[in-house]
């Protein structure tokens, strides 16, 4: 390869990911055009055989979102996976989730999984997800696949890969529907323990729609209400995406027009959800890893809930008060899984690693990002909740909620924008030690986190950098209205003086 390919094969990079441009628009061009993806799909083979060892013919499934660039970029995988001598088994539409179980389910027994699929980005955007047996690609799996995606390193004279056909939405579906009615013990019908439930769906046109039809409504839940089932790459609807204001408003709306007990939400690809009580109330970020925790802290007490940097304080305060330990650590769903097995391996319990947006692995499921799974093990609970005429909100009475909260979004503008960002934390730490009403907390793992007091008001803020862009997100809490603002007036002495800084 060219260097200037190559430096476009790096530019795909997103983390543990591959994403890019697939569809052309007056702003933006293709960036992950045919051929790309086809050396991508020879950088894997070539992982697959010397990285990950796997013997013989190896066997991929290849699944996708509903995103209308899903078929092409399928099209150029095959192409390059059945060049290097692979099997294929195209699963068509699927979930993340489903293709990781590809490699775990017997009727598949795939030694590796494709997601095709960008998450919730607009609807230009598509990308590769990475499964093997073992889990997910790293950030250097994908350094190696993409420092050797090129025909040229792999062995010569390759036998041609086959292709079938299998439906694994099915097969995922049907077995979180046996998972579901095992976790339910007391229901009178086992085989349709949510009978009497009103649970609504909002798949926001991605994958996840079939999570009302082939698990709620086999489980005897009416799914009447539910919206934007079909899969549409358009999203003409709204972003699906559970961390938007706009779809959660949409679910709302939904929720109590239809007067469901219920109302799930999922994100394009099915790795992220959440959840809207029957009264239109949102239990999305700290009130759903509230929610988790609290269940997962009755069947596991003691254990260790791994979070990003981002979470209340006061969610702190009830996982304690539920017996749990809460461990922050860096924003990025592969950070807090990894941090989750590392905790259990160096022998601290940890049971479950999950973000304010919605991503949560639970260690009963593979430590796999699943947003099918999370409510699977939630509705566990419901039912018996709604048996003895509780609901979920009462699992999360004793969590406190902020007065406020904000995040805002720093721009770097200077082209060195690592160097930059960290200067500006390290100067952060130096005006933070001479104001006696902000305190840094000691058991921080990302930025510059600080708890405020005296006038600025009971509350913290966090000032870190962007995992992949030049910008310094800013989250601030405030237990009293107007805590915010006092505390982005004593900081704007601070960013006075940075000029390639700004909003």
């Amino acid at each position: 390869m060219n260097q200037s390919e190559t430096k476009a094969l790096e530019a795909l990079q997103n983390g543990s990911d591959i994403r890019g441009i697939a569809i052309a628009t007056e702003k933006y061009q293709i960036t992950l055009t045919d051929e790309r993806v086809e050396k991508i799909a020879y950088g894997f083979a070539k992982w697959l055989k010397e990285e990950k060892k796997v013997e013989g013919r190896a066997k991929v499934a290849i699944g996708h979102d509903s995103r209308l660039s899903a078929e092409r970029l399928k099209t150029a995988l095959i192409k390059g996976l059945t060049y290097a001598g692979i099997e294929i088994v195209d699963v068509g539409l699927a979930t993340t989730p489903a293709m990781f179980m590809a490699t775990q389910y017997e009727d598949y027994n795939c030694d590796a999984g494709i997601m095709i699929t960008a998450s919730h980005l607009p609807f230009m955007y598509n990308g590769l997800k990475l499964f093997t047996k073992s889990g997910g690609a790293e950030h250097e799996d994908i350094d190696y696949i993409v420092a050797h995606a090129d025909k040229s390193f792999l062995d010569k004279n390759q036998h041609s890969g086959k292709i079938t056909n299998q439906d694994l939405l099915s097969t995922y579906a049907a077995d979180l529907t046996d998972k579901i009615r095992a976790g339910i013990t007391d229901a009178a019908d086992k085989m349709r323990p949510l009978q009497g439930s009103h649970i609504i769906v909002d798949a926001g046109n991605g994958a996840g729609g079939f999570f009302a039809e082939k698990v709620l409504a086999e489980l005897g839940a009416d799914i009447s209400g539910s919206q934007f089932l079909e899969p549409d790459g358009k999203f003409p609807n709204h972003i699906p995406n559970p961390d938007n204001e706009e779809a959660m408003a949409s679910l709302k709306k939904a929720v109590l027009a239809s007067g469901a007990d219920l109302g799930v939400i999922f994100d394009t690809d099915v790795d992220r959800a959440a959840i809207m009580d029957k009264n239109g109330e949102s239990l999305n970020r700290n009130p759903l890893i509230a929610v988790i925790s609290s269940i997962i802290l009755k069947e596991k007490p003691g254990t260790t809930i791994v979070t990003d940097s981002t979470t209340s304080g006061h969610l702190q305060a009830f996982i304690e008060a539920k017996g749990g330990k809460q461990h922050r650590f860096k924003r990025g769903y592969r950070n807090v899984i990894n941090e989750a097995l590392r905790l259990n391996e160096n022998g601290t319990p940890s049971e479950i690693a999950i973000e304010v947006s919605g991503h949560a692995a639970l260690k009963e499921n593979y430590f796999l990002d699943d947003g099918a799974y999370l409510i699977a093990k939630i509705l566990m609970t419901y039912a018996t909740l709604r048996k003895n005429g509780q609901d979920l909100p009462d699992l999360i009475a004793d969590l406190k909620e902020p007065a406020e909260s904000e995040e805002i979004r720093l721009n770097i503008t200077t082209s060195d924008f690592k160097t930059y960002g960290k200067e500006v934390l390290a100067d952060l730490l130096t005006f933070v030690e001479e104001d006696e009403e902000m305190k840094l907390e000691p058991s921080n793992q990302e930025g510059v986190r600080v708890n405020t007091s005296g006038s600025l008001g009971e509350g913290w803020f966090l000032l870190r950098m962007s995992l992949h862009e030049p910008v310094m997100p800013m989250n601030l809490e405030s237990d009293e209205a107007g805590g915010i603002q006092k505390v982005k007036d004593r900081l704007a002495r601070f960013f006075a003086d940075k000029v390639d800084l700004n909003m």
